[in-house]
């Protein structure tokens, strides 16, 4: 049947995609959501509006000493100025092409790594791994093809805290899962030594690890041969980070089902190729969050350096503070110090989430 009325007017349907869907689903769903969120808006303002301000707006950029700083905001000229020092430390200006070549290099090498359709990443692993340090150390120490010598106590900033921090995870990682090997082993004397070290790095604090490395490492070797400071403090930071790393990967040795172990034993596979085909690649995968978490804490942790005198880039900023010229810019240098911290670990932590959304092999819901 036809109807002879007209049907009554209705109400447009509610938005329920874009980015006002978005907002009625998550911000706006309700009266108490809304009132949190506005709440919320107006606590960001009063704290964000302030910081952009002086950060920002009012901030001065541009100078060649702190006369330039008239306008009541942040004196940014004080970064302008020393950020070459806060890059590479004391490292002598007519060779810092060389710090710039490694860094390239080794960007470029990671960038090969990281392309999905890379050609020869087989080959190019191991030469990061195991041929790269020694063309990093020849460019940045010298000696060598008529490069003028530069010692490690000139090496500072953030050269210095990449260096470390790279160093750290580098060694660590593989270093740490030997370990790890060893705590699960059947083998008695390889479990007790394991357990050992991994519980005796792990119960001293990273203070007590740098100045015993720095003071009572050198007791240890032949007096002949003499370690430098920045070397000293890697081997501590590497012993203390392993036994953090074992710990890591036992968590995800242990979350491999027993019956991954007995299928690769029914396969007749040996105790090395069970581990390294079977068992750690799905340990690995699973282990991404905590590994990447190791490694930020590691980056985080090389500031503590300061106290063995190696100039890292917090020292470098602390450094630049006492200058009397500079007085009264601790605001400025500690953002900025804070700010390139933040960004390198944001960087990781994303890579990683990216790393675990490539390789998850789970259900995924629609």
């Amino acid at each position: 049947m036809f109807k002879d009325t007209l049907t009554p007017a209705r109400e447009a349907p509610l938005a329920s995609t874009g980015l006002v869907g978005w907002l009625r689903a998550n911000l706006f769903s309700g009266p108490v959501n809304s009132l949190v969120t506005l709440a919320g808006l107006y606590i960001l303002y009063l704290l964000l509006v302030p910081v952009i301000d002086w950060a920002l707006l009012k901030a001065d950029w541009s100078g060649a000493d702190r006369t330039a700083c008239t306008s009541g905001g942040a004196c940014w000229v004080f970064v302008a100025n020393r950020l070459q020092q806060f890059t590479y430390g004391f490292y002598p200006s007519s060779e810092l092409w060389r710090i710039n070549l490694t860094f390239v290099l080794f960007v470029g090498q990671l960038a090969w790594l990281a392309w999905p359709n890379a050609p020869a990443k087989s080959w190019v692993a191991p030469f990061v791994v195991l041929v790269f340090p020694f063309i990093a150390f020849m460019l940045l120490y010298g000696g060598y093809f008529g490069l003028s010598i530069v010692s490690t106590h000139q090496w500072g900033g953030l050269t210095l805290t990449l260096i470390l921090a790279v160093v750290g995870i580098v060694a660590a990682l593989p270093f740490g899962t030997i370990l790890a090997l060893g705590r699960r082993s059947h083998m008695p004397i390889v479990r007790s030594l394991s357990v050992v070290f991994i519980e005796f790095w792990r119960g001293v604090p990273l203070i007590t690890v740098l100045f015993m490395s720095s003071v009572m490492l050198p007791l240890f070797v032949p007096e002949e041969l003499t370690l430098d400071k920045l070397v000293r403090a890697m081997i501590g930071i590497i012993f203390f980070q392993s036994a953090y790393m074992a710990e890591v990967v036992r968590g995800g040795l242990q979350a491999i089902p027993k019956g991954q172990y007995e299928a690769a034993e029914a396969l007749g596979l040996n105790y090395w190729k069970m581990m390294g085909l079977i068992v750690l690649p799905q340990a690995m995968k699973m282990m991404i969050p905590g590994i990447v978490n190791t490694f930020i804490a590691l980056f985080k942790d090389t500031s503590l350096v300061l106290i063995i005198g190696l100039f890292d880039l917090l020292a470098i900023v602390q450094a630049g503070l006492s200058d009397p010229n500079w007085l009264g810019y601790s605001t400025e240098g500690y953002v900025f110090a804070g700010l390139v911290f933040w960004v390198f670990c944001f960087g990781m932590s994303k890579y990683s989430q990216h790393l675990e959304h490539k390789l998850y092999t789970g259900h995924k819901k629609r």
